[in-house]
């Protein structure tokens, strides 16, 4: 029996979480510990999946298959194709720097109180979030996916509405409402996406027969799996409406700046650097592995809808006063982006979408954690209470225009290799989409320079002339993220190699070449050809 590195990677932080959450009440400093050894352990068993996983072998490796509830088709199945290992990868590396991040966020205001263990629950439920992504980007059962997927919103609704922001204009009484306004509006828009493909997954077995991912692209290319055209086109909806919630699409964003403005920094990017990267994951893995034809056939108006969300979330940031909102916005124009890639329906697109997943999440989080270290020493989250942050702490306002830079895009960082790629592949396509898209970058620039400027140029606020500079925990949380950004900005092969296979399998999903460019040259008798 091979040893199950897939099951004991999504395990160990589950263990991890159950063992922080008994930490007796006054030891938190030993939680705070614990939780990030669990979260390290985990890392090194990704960097060993990685390490294991051959770009050149089978489309899914380090498969585990066991009965579950056999009488319903149900299996316990796991295995990762070079996608799945850069999410992984992705988790496991974001949640120690998260967990050294938040290091203090849940301590109780009463440092002596030994009823309550806010600081253990804080961090048990992200290793607990932890788990449950892990484990959504391995499993090929899809039934399996689907437990874990509705799963994970429940540590993150307490997360959101239990150890929400300190940083808060309003009294503790409306910080409070607002808090829970965000958790419930975050679990019920989920929830109905969830429900619906439920349903959409009890209809996947009732014309295939077993749940089993695999199974049913085996019998499709078989052709012992027929689907009617309407059959599999409500089930693509069911499948991409709950997917394109968690992503989140236009028009089914509006949770995620609620959301990400009243939690932590730290929960924050465990949202939208993490979480909702299972969204846009199961569009590739589900969406067009199931459902091919119906992929193609919605393609035109998820085109549309995603060219929407890039503009439509770069002119809100645009025009934001709260920073976490700003993020949370741009956040929504680069999932446009993501999701622009997966559907152009070209390898390009599907390579840029797959690497600005892993890109979107550093360079978000960098940004984001930064902005939460700043916050937490001003008390707020409002871009006019600041000015001159630059002159009274450098370092501070140095690593946060490195992660403004990363998320417009600039060329030598990360995401400018992933976006570059997704304009490619959509404008070879669909010339005319690729160009509007564009736009987005203009705004991206807008948008991150002008946060910059009004809060770390200019006279210095009184309010922030005594405000520390990073801190050594700090800097040690933002400095790995700031390398990461540049060397793989520089060198963004070490990923393309183990995500261009699995693209080129999804792309015969889908029966999809790439278009051939039309290349004028030169005929022999001096007239240009084609």
């Amino acid at each position: 029996m091979t040893f199950p590195l897939l099951t004991v990677t999504a395990a160990v932080p589950a263990v991890g979480a159950v063992l922080t959450a008994a930490v007796p009440a006054k030891q938190r400093t030993a939680a705070k510990w614990l939780a990030l050894l669990f979260s390290l352990a985990t890392l090194a068993l990704a960097v060993l999946v990685a390490v294991r996983f051959d770009p050149g072998g089978a489309r899914y490796q380090l498969t585990e298959s066991h009965a579950w509830i056999a009488d319903f088709g149900v299996r316990y199945e796991l295995g990762v194709d070079g996608i799945g290992v850069a999410l992984i990868a992705l988790t496991a590396l974001l949640i120690p720097f998260v967990i050294g991040a938040g290091w203090n966020d849940a301590d109780p205001l009463e440092t002596n109180s030994s009823r309550w263990r806010p600081t253990q629950g804080f961090f048990a439920l992200i290793l607990l979030v932890e788990a449950m992504v892990v484990i959504s980007f391995e499993a090929t059962d899809v039934f399996l996916f689907y437990i874990f997927f509705e799963a994970m919103l429940i540590p993150m609704y307490f997360l959101i509405g239990g150890f929400g922001d300190r940083a808060h204009s309003g009294s503790d009484e409306n910080a409070a409402a607002q808090r829970s306004y965000a958790a419930v509006k975050f679990l019920l828009y989920n929830l109905v996406g969830g429900l619906i493909m439920l349903a959409a997954v009890i209809g996947l077995y009732v014309v295939a027969g077993n749940f089993s991912l695999q199974e049913i692209a085996a019998a499709r290319a078989a052709g012992t799996l027929d689907m009617a055209t309407n059959t599999e086109r409500l089930l693509f909806l069911g499948f991409f409406f709950a997917f394109a919630v968690k992503a989140p699409l236009w028009p089914l964003h509006t949770w995620l700046p609620n959301a990400m403005g009243e939690a932590t920094a730290p929960v924050a990017v465990l949202i939208t650097a993490i979480v909702d990267k299972v969204g846009t994951f199961a569009m590739l893995r589900f969406c067009l592995g199931l459902f091919p034809e119906a992929s193609k056939w919605a393609t035109p108006v998820i085109l549309v809808l995603a060219l929407i969300s890039i503009v439509y979330g770069a002119l809100l940031a645009v025009g934001q006063r709260d920073i976490k909102r700003l993020v949370a916005y741009a956040s929504i124009s680069h999932f446009g982006f993501i999701i622009l890639g997966i559907f152009a329906m070209t390898s390009q697109g599907q390579s840029g979408a797959t690497l600005y997943m892993v890109n979107h999440g550093i360079s978000t989080a960098a940004l984001m954690l930064v902005a939460g270290f700043l916050i937490s020493r001003r008390g707020s989250r409002l871009i006019a209470d600041y000015g001159g942050v630059q002159k009274v702490a450098p370092v501070l306002a140095g690593t946060f225009l490195i992660g403004g830079l990363a998320t417009l895009s600039l060329p030598g960082l990360a995401p400018f290799v992933s976006e570059f790629l997704v304009l490619v592949g959509t404008f070879a396509r669909y010339p005319v989409i690729g160009i509007i898209a564009t736009i987005g970058i203009v705004l991206a620039a807008l948008y991150t320079l002008v946060l910059y400027q009004r809060t770390m140029t200019g006279p210095v606020k009184e309010e922030v002339r005594t405000l520390p500079d990073l801190r050594p925990r700090e800097l040690l949380v933002v400095a790995p993220l700031i390398a990461l950004l540049i060397g793989l900005g520089v060198y963004p092969k070490v990923l393309t190699d183990i995500v261009n296979p699995s693209v080129r399998h999804t792309m015969s999903d889908v029966k999809k070449t790439d278009p051939k460019p039309e290349v004028a040259v030169e005929a022999k008798n001096g007239e240009a050809v084609k």
